[in-house]
Protein backbone atom coordinates (compact mmCIF):
# COMPACT_ATOMS: atom_id res chain seq x y z
CA UNK A 1 0.00 0.00 0.00
CA UNK A 2 3.03 1.98 1.00
CA UNK A 3 3.56 2.17 -3.49
CA UNK A 4 0.34 3.78 -4.15
CA UNK A 5 -0.70 5.58 -0.68
CA UNK A 6 -0.43 9.33 -2.60
CA UNK A 7 -3.36 8.32 -5.39
CA UNK A 8 -5.50 6.75 -2.86
CA UNK A 9 -5.22 9.02 -0.07
CA UNK A 10 -6.40 11.84 -2.69
CA UNK A 11 -9.22 9.25 -3.75
CA UNK A 12 -10.31 8.36 0.21
CA UNK A 13 -10.10 11.93 0.75
CA UNK A 14 -12.86 12.51 -1.76
CA UNK A 15 -14.71 10.48 -0.17
CA UNK A 16 -14.46 8.07 -3.18
CA UNK A 17 -14.83 4.27 -3.03
CA UNK A 18 -11.94 2.81 -4.70
CA UNK A 19 -10.87 -1.09 -4.94
CA UNK A 20 -7.68 -1.97 -2.97
CA UNK A 21 -6.19 -5.05 -3.97
CA UNK A 22 -3.21 -6.39 -2.07
CA UNK A 23 -1.25 -9.55 -2.19
CA UNK A 24 -1.68 -12.07 0.51
CA UNK A 25 -0.02 -14.65 0.08
CA UNK A 26 2.14 -16.49 -2.82
CA UNK A 27 3.83 -19.82 -3.85
CA UNK A 28 6.64 -20.94 -5.99
CA UNK A 29 8.24 -18.10 -7.89
CA UNK A 30 5.69 -15.64 -7.92
CA UNK A 31 6.68 -12.06 -9.04
CA UNK A 32 5.49 -9.60 -6.34
CA UNK A 33 5.68 -10.38 -2.71
CA UNK A 34 2.87 -10.06 -0.01
CA UNK A 35 1.87 -6.33 0.73
CA UNK A 36 2.35 -5.20 -2.97
CA UNK A 37 -0.98 -3.77 -4.15
CA UNK A 38 -2.50 -1.89 -6.84
CA UNK A 39 -6.09 0.61 -6.82
CA UNK A 40 -8.43 1.61 -9.09
CA UNK A 41 -10.62 4.30 -8.47
CA UNK A 42 -14.45 4.42 -9.17
CA UNK A 43 -13.66 5.84 -12.38
CA UNK A 44 -11.07 3.45 -13.49
CA UNK A 45 -7.39 5.43 -12.80
CA UNK A 46 -5.09 2.30 -12.03
CA UNK A 47 -1.75 2.69 -9.53
CA UNK A 48 0.74 0.33 -8.49
CA UNK A 49 0.91 -3.63 -9.67
CA UNK A 50 0.34 -7.12 -7.97
CA UNK A 51 2.15 -8.80 -10.51
CA UNK A 52 4.24 -7.01 -12.56
CA UNK A 53 2.04 -7.47 -15.45
CA UNK A 54 0.77 -11.31 -15.40
CA UNK A 55 -2.65 -10.41 -14.02
CA UNK A 56 -3.44 -7.04 -13.66
CA UNK A 57 -6.04 -7.14 -16.09
CA UNK A 58 -8.01 -9.75 -14.04
CA UNK A 59 -7.91 -7.58 -10.87
CA UNK A 60 -8.91 -4.47 -12.21
CA UNK A 61 -12.17 -6.57 -13.72
CA UNK A 62 -12.17 -7.44 -10.13
CA UNK A 63 -11.94 -4.13 -8.38
CA UNK A 64 -14.51 -2.42 -10.61
CA UNK A 65 -17.03 -5.50 -9.27
CA UNK A 66 -16.12 -5.37 -5.85
CA UNK A 67 -16.54 -1.35 -6.27
CA UNK A 68 -19.99 -2.02 -7.05
CA UNK A 69 -20.88 -4.67 -4.83
CA UNK A 70 -19.38 -3.78 -1.96
CA UNK A 71 -17.95 -7.10 -1.09
CA UNK A 72 -14.43 -8.20 -0.50
CA UNK A 73 -12.99 -10.84 -2.24
CA UNK A 74 -9.80 -13.04 -1.84
CA UNK A 75 -9.06 -14.66 -5.49
CA UNK A 76 -6.61 -16.99 -6.47
CA UNK A 77 -3.96 -16.17 -9.91
CA UNK A 78 -1.80 -18.98 -11.33
CA UNK A 79 -0.41 -20.70 -14.12
CA UNK A 80 -3.02 -22.68 -16.62
CA UNK A 81 -1.78 -25.56 -17.99
CA UNK A 82 -4.70 -25.47 -20.63
CA UNK A 83 -4.78 -22.15 -21.40
CA UNK A 84 -1.87 -20.25 -22.42
CA UNK A 85 -3.95 -17.26 -23.23
CA UNK A 86 -5.54 -17.43 -19.91
CA UNK A 87 -5.33 -15.35 -17.21
CA UNK A 88 -1.85 -16.85 -15.20
CA UNK A 89 1.20 -16.15 -14.38
CA UNK A 90 4.10 -17.23 -16.67
CA UNK A 91 6.47 -17.43 -14.68
CA UNK A 92 5.19 -20.25 -12.74
CA UNK A 93 4.01 -18.83 -9.53
CA UNK A 94 0.48 -18.55 -7.37
CA UNK A 95 -0.60 -15.19 -5.67
CA UNK A 96 -3.93 -14.91 -3.86
CA UNK A 97 -5.30 -11.22 -3.90
CA UNK A 98 -7.87 -9.44 -1.40
CA UNK A 99 -9.63 -6.87 -3.46
CA UNK A 100 -11.53 -4.92 -0.85
CA UNK A 101 -13.86 -1.80 -1.40
CA UNK A 102 -12.06 1.25 0.19
CA UNK A 103 -14.20 4.39 1.51
CA UNK A 104 -14.55 6.37 4.72
CA UNK A 105 -17.59 4.06 5.93
CA UNK A 106 -15.38 0.42 5.20
CA UNK A 107 -11.99 1.69 6.73
CA UNK A 108 -12.48 4.59 9.14
CA UNK A 109 -8.98 4.45 10.37
CA UNK A 110 -7.41 4.83 6.91
CA UNK A 111 -6.54 8.37 7.33
CA UNK A 112 -4.55 7.76 10.54
CA UNK A 113 -2.87 4.65 9.06
CA UNK A 114 -1.97 6.70 6.17
CA UNK A 115 -0.37 9.50 8.51
CA UNK A 116 1.36 7.01 10.52
CA UNK A 117 2.90 5.45 6.78
CA UNK A 118 4.25 8.74 6.06
CA UNK A 119 5.88 10.12 9.29
CA UNK A 120 7.75 6.44 9.67
CA UNK A 121 5.70 5.54 12.57
CA UNK A 122 4.77 1.58 12.94
CA UNK A 123 1.14 0.20 12.56
CA UNK A 124 -0.17 -2.63 11.24
CA UNK A 125 -3.28 -3.93 9.37
CA UNK A 126 -4.60 -7.32 10.28
CA UNK A 127 -7.36 -8.28 7.59
CA UNK A 128 -9.32 -11.80 7.50
CA UNK A 129 -8.76 -13.80 4.42
CA UNK A 130 -9.67 -16.89 4.97
CA UNK A 131 -12.02 -19.05 7.14
CA UNK A 132 -15.55 -18.89 9.41
CA UNK A 133 -15.44 -14.94 10.19
CA UNK A 134 -16.44 -12.33 7.82
CA UNK A 135 -13.78 -11.63 5.07
CA UNK A 136 -12.28 -8.53 5.13
CA UNK A 137 -12.49 -7.83 8.85
CA UNK A 138 -9.86 -5.33 9.55
CA UNK A 139 -8.26 -4.93 12.87
CA UNK A 140 -5.78 -1.66 12.42
CA UNK A 141 -2.69 -2.11 15.62
CA UNK A 142 -0.27 0.41 16.99
CA UNK A 143 2.42 -0.36 19.09
CA UNK A 144 0.20 1.20 22.28
CA UNK A 145 -3.47 0.25 21.00
CA UNK A 146 -6.09 -1.09 18.27
CA UNK A 147 -9.00 -0.13 16.57
CA UNK A 148 -11.20 -2.42 14.64
CA UNK A 149 -12.01 -6.05 15.37
CA UNK A 150 -11.32 -9.29 13.13
CA UNK A 151 -15.04 -10.87 14.54
CA UNK A 152 -17.85 -7.81 14.89
CA UNK A 153 -20.61 -8.50 16.56
CA UNK A 154 -19.11 -11.71 17.48
CA UNK A 155 -19.03 -12.68 21.42
CA UNK A 156 -15.73 -14.40 20.92
CA UNK A 157 -14.16 -11.19 19.28
CA UNK A 158 -12.52 -10.06 22.05
CA UNK A 159 -10.09 -13.46 22.59
CA UNK A 160 -9.57 -13.56 18.46
CA UNK A 161 -8.70 -9.72 18.77
CA UNK A 162 -5.86 -10.16 21.58
CA UNK A 163 -4.30 -12.94 20.30
CA UNK A 164 -3.80 -11.10 17.25
CA UNK A 165 -2.84 -8.21 18.85
CA UNK A 166 -0.02 -10.27 20.22
CA UNK A 167 0.91 -11.29 17.56
CA UNK A 168 0.86 -8.76 15.30
CA UNK A 169 3.19 -6.57 17.63
CA UNK A 170 5.84 -8.81 17.25
CA UNK A 171 5.86 -8.90 13.20
CA UNK A 172 5.36 -5.13 13.55
CA UNK A 173 8.71 -5.04 15.58
CA UNK A 174 10.63 -7.24 13.25
CA UNK A 175 9.51 -5.26 9.94
CA UNK A 176 7.38 -8.68 9.43
CA UNK A 177 4.63 -8.81 6.77
CA UNK A 178 2.31 -12.35 5.76
CA UNK A 179 -0.34 -14.78 7.09
CA UNK A 180 -1.12 -16.50 10.18
CA UNK A 181 -3.94 -18.79 11.18
CA UNK A 182 -6.12 -19.39 14.32
CA UNK A 183 -9.32 -20.58 15.03
CA UNK A 184 -12.24 -19.24 15.16
CA UNK A 185 -11.58 -17.92 18.80
CA UNK A 186 -8.42 -17.13 18.79
CA UNK A 187 -6.90 -20.45 19.27
CA UNK A 188 -3.16 -21.00 18.06
CA UNK A 189 -3.00 -24.55 18.01
CA UNK A 190 -5.94 -24.44 15.02
CA UNK A 191 -5.58 -22.95 11.53
CA UNK A 192 -9.46 -22.18 10.07
CA UNK A 193 -8.94 -18.26 9.97
CA UNK A 194 -6.75 -17.07 7.81
CA UNK A 195 -5.60 -13.12 8.60
CA UNK A 196 -3.24 -11.00 6.46
CA UNK A 197 -0.35 -9.07 8.76
CA UNK A 198 0.61 -5.95 6.42
CA UNK A 199 3.20 -4.42 8.77
CA UNK A 200 4.36 -0.41 8.09
CA UNK A 201 7.13 -0.38 10.04
CA UNK A 202 9.87 2.54 9.98
CA UNK A 203 12.42 2.33 7.71
CA UNK A 204 15.66 0.17 8.79
CA UNK A 205 18.68 2.38 9.68
CA UNK A 206 21.93 1.79 7.56
CA UNK A 207 24.27 3.51 9.66
CA UNK A 208 27.57 4.50 7.46
CA UNK A 209 31.09 5.67 9.21
CA UNK A 210 33.70 7.40 7.08
CA UNK A 211 32.63 10.50 5.16
CA UNK A 212 34.09 9.48 2.11
CA UNK A 213 33.01 9.19 -1.25
CA UNK A 214 32.37 5.75 -0.91
CA UNK A 215 30.59 6.74 1.98
CA UNK A 216 28.07 8.77 -0.54
CA UNK A 217 27.69 6.28 -2.96
CA UNK A 218 26.79 3.80 -0.17
CA UNK A 219 24.26 6.25 1.18
CA UNK A 220 22.64 7.28 -2.49
CA UNK A 221 22.02 2.91 -2.75
CA UNK A 222 20.92 2.64 0.90
CA UNK A 223 18.49 5.50 0.58
CA UNK A 224 16.85 3.72 -2.54
CA UNK A 225 16.92 0.02 -0.90
CA UNK A 226 14.36 2.34 1.32
CA UNK A 227 16.88 2.25 4.77
CA UNK A 228 16.58 5.24 6.89
CA UNK A 229 20.51 6.73 6.06
CA UNK A 230 22.86 8.34 8.49
CA UNK A 231 26.57 9.07 7.56
CA UNK A 232 28.56 10.05 10.69
CA UNK A 233 32.14 11.25 10.84
CA UNK A 234 34.16 12.92 13.96
CA UNK A 235 35.88 15.42 10.36
CA UNK A 236 33.43 18.51 10.29
CA UNK A 237 34.95 19.32 6.81
CA UNK A 238 34.05 16.11 5.44
CA UNK A 239 30.87 15.44 6.99
CA UNK A 240 28.49 18.26 5.56
CA UNK A 241 24.76 17.76 4.36
CA UNK A 242 26.18 19.07 1.15
CA UNK A 243 28.35 16.13 0.47
CA UNK A 244 25.72 13.92 1.54
CA UNK A 245 22.10 15.17 0.11
CA UNK A 246 20.60 11.64 -0.01
CA UNK A 247 21.42 11.09 3.95
CA UNK A 248 18.47 11.52 6.41
CA UNK A 249 20.48 12.86 8.65
CA UNK A 250 24.73 13.54 8.79
CA UNK A 251 26.39 13.98 12.21
CA UNK A 252 30.00 15.08 13.27
CA UNK A 253 30.98 12.93 16.25
CA UNK A 254 33.36 10.30 17.20
CA UNK A 255 31.95 6.96 15.70
CA UNK A 256 32.05 5.05 18.59
CA UNK A 257 30.50 7.95 20.69
CA UNK A 258 27.45 8.27 18.28
CA UNK A 259 26.96 4.27 17.79
CA UNK A 260 26.72 4.70 21.73
CA UNK A 261 23.36 6.74 22.09
CA UNK A 262 21.29 4.78 19.11
CA UNK A 263 18.48 2.47 19.07
CA UNK A 264 20.33 -0.69 17.26
CA UNK A 265 18.00 -3.21 16.08
CA UNK A 266 18.48 -6.68 13.99
CA UNK A 267 17.29 -4.48 11.24
CA UNK A 268 20.27 -2.11 11.63
CA UNK A 269 23.26 -1.68 9.09
CA UNK A 270 26.42 -0.99 10.26
CA UNK A 271 29.35 0.04 7.09
CA UNK A 272 32.53 1.34 8.57
CA UNK A 273 34.26 2.77 5.98
CA UNK A 274 36.97 4.82 7.48
CA UNK A 275 39.89 2.25 7.50
CA UNK A 276 41.59 4.29 10.40
CA UNK A 277 42.20 2.41 13.45
CA UNK A 278 41.76 5.00 15.41
CA UNK A 279 37.66 5.56 14.20
CA UNK A 280 37.51 1.46 13.50
CA UNK A 281 38.79 -0.46 16.37
CA UNK A 282 36.56 1.17 19.20
CA UNK A 283 33.82 1.36 16.91
CA UNK A 284 33.65 -1.91 15.79
CA UNK A 285 34.46 -3.15 19.45
CA UNK A 286 31.34 -1.68 20.13
CA UNK A 287 28.96 -2.46 16.81
CA UNK A 288 29.95 -6.33 17.26
CA UNK A 289 28.39 -6.04 20.68
CA UNK A 290 25.04 -5.11 19.40
CA UNK A 291 22.26 -6.88 17.80
CA UNK A 292 22.75 -5.24 14.14
CA UNK A 293 21.85 -7.80 11.51
CA UNK A 294 24.88 -6.41 9.36
CA UNK A 295 28.33 -5.15 9.90
CA UNK A 296 30.55 -4.64 7.54
CA UNK A 297 34.27 -2.89 6.59
CA UNK A 298 36.05 -1.79 4.46
CA UNK A 299 39.76 -2.54 4.15
CA UNK A 300 41.92 -4.56 2.16
CA UNK A 301 42.73 -8.60 3.77
CA UNK A 302 46.01 -7.05 5.56
CA UNK A 303 43.95 -3.63 6.82
CA UNK A 304 41.32 -6.68 7.93
CA UNK A 305 43.74 -8.52 9.50
CA UNK A 306 45.65 -6.11 11.51
CA UNK A 307 41.75 -5.16 12.27
CA UNK A 308 41.00 -8.17 14.23
CA UNK A 309 44.08 -7.89 15.67
CA UNK A 310 43.67 -4.85 17.57
CA UNK A 311 40.01 -6.12 18.02
CA UNK A 312 41.15 -8.89 19.56
CA UNK A 313 43.61 -7.34 21.97
CA UNK A 314 40.45 -5.05 22.76
CA UNK A 315 38.91 -8.22 24.17
CA UNK A 316 36.57 -9.62 21.26
CA UNK A 317 35.67 -13.13 21.32
CA UNK A 318 36.01 -15.17 17.98
CA UNK A 319 32.36 -15.60 18.08
CA UNK A 320 31.81 -12.00 18.09
CA UNK A 321 34.78 -11.41 15.11
CA UNK A 322 33.40 -13.94 13.07
CA UNK A 323 30.47 -11.11 12.75
CA UNK A 324 32.35 -8.60 10.85
CA UNK A 325 31.86 -8.75 6.97
CA UNK A 326 35.22 -7.29 5.90
CA UNK A 327 36.64 -7.09 2.98
CA UNK A 328 32.55 -5.33 2.69
CA UNK A 329 30.42 -6.52 0.38
CA UNK A 330 30.07 -9.17 -2.57
CA UNK A 331 32.73 -10.24 -5.25
CA UNK A 332 31.86 -8.39 -8.10
CA UNK A 333 35.22 -7.01 -8.91
CA UNK A 334 34.01 -3.54 -8.16
CA UNK A 335 36.85 -0.86 -8.14
CA UNK A 336 34.46 2.81 -8.34
CA UNK A 337 32.68 4.24 -5.42
CA UNK A 338 29.12 3.29 -7.30
CA UNK A 339 30.08 -0.26 -8.28
CA UNK A 340 31.35 -0.65 -4.11
CA UNK A 341 28.16 0.26 -2.96
CA UNK A 342 26.58 -1.98 -5.57
CA UNK A 343 28.20 -4.82 -3.91
CA UNK A 344 27.29 -3.97 -0.46
CA UNK A 345 23.80 -3.51 -1.75
CA UNK A 346 23.80 -7.17 -3.28
CA UNK A 347 25.63 -8.22 0.06
CA UNK A 348 22.16 -7.00 2.03
CA UNK A 349 20.05 -8.51 0.02
CA UNK A 350 22.06 -11.62 -0.49
CA UNK A 351 21.41 -12.23 3.46
CA UNK A 352 18.20 -10.91 3.71
CA UNK A 353 16.41 -13.53 1.57
CA UNK A 354 19.34 -16.66 1.67
CA UNK A 355 20.53 -16.02 -2.21
CA UNK A 356 23.40 -18.29 -3.11
CA UNK A 357 25.11 -14.83 -4.94
CA UNK A 358 25.60 -16.93 -7.95
CA UNK A 359 24.28 -16.26 -11.38
CA UNK A 360 20.83 -17.73 -11.93
CA UNK A 361 21.54 -18.92 -14.96
CA UNK A 362 23.88 -21.64 -12.88
CA UNK A 363 21.26 -22.37 -9.87
CA UNK A 364 18.29 -24.21 -10.02
CA UNK A 365 14.94 -24.15 -8.53
CA UNK A 366 12.78 -21.20 -7.18
CA UNK A 367 14.44 -18.11 -8.08
CA UNK A 368 12.26 -15.71 -5.44
CA UNK A 369 12.89 -17.30 -1.32
CA UNK A 370 11.71 -16.21 1.76
CA UNK A 371 13.37 -14.24 4.10
CA UNK A 372 17.08 -16.05 5.16
CA UNK A 373 15.73 -17.80 8.93
CA UNK A 374 18.23 -15.79 11.74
Amino acid sequence: MRDVLDAISKWYGAGETFGLATVVNTFRSAPRPPGAAMAVSSDGEVVGSVSGGCVEGAVYDLARSVIESGEPVVQRYGVSDDDAFAVGLTCGGILDILVEPVDPSTFPEFAEVARAIRRGSAVAVATVTAGPGAIGARRVVWPDRASGSLAPGRSYAGRLDAAADDDVRGMLAQGLTGQRHYGPKGERRLDELAVFVHSFAPPPRLLVFGAIDFAAAVARVGKFLGYHVTVCDARPVFATAKRFPEADEVVVKWPHRFLADVDVDERTVICVLTHDPKFDVPLLELALRTPAGYIGAMGSRRTHEDRLDRLREAGLTEDELARLRSPIGLDLGARTPEETAVSIAAELIQLRWGGSGRPLTATEGRIHREPAPG
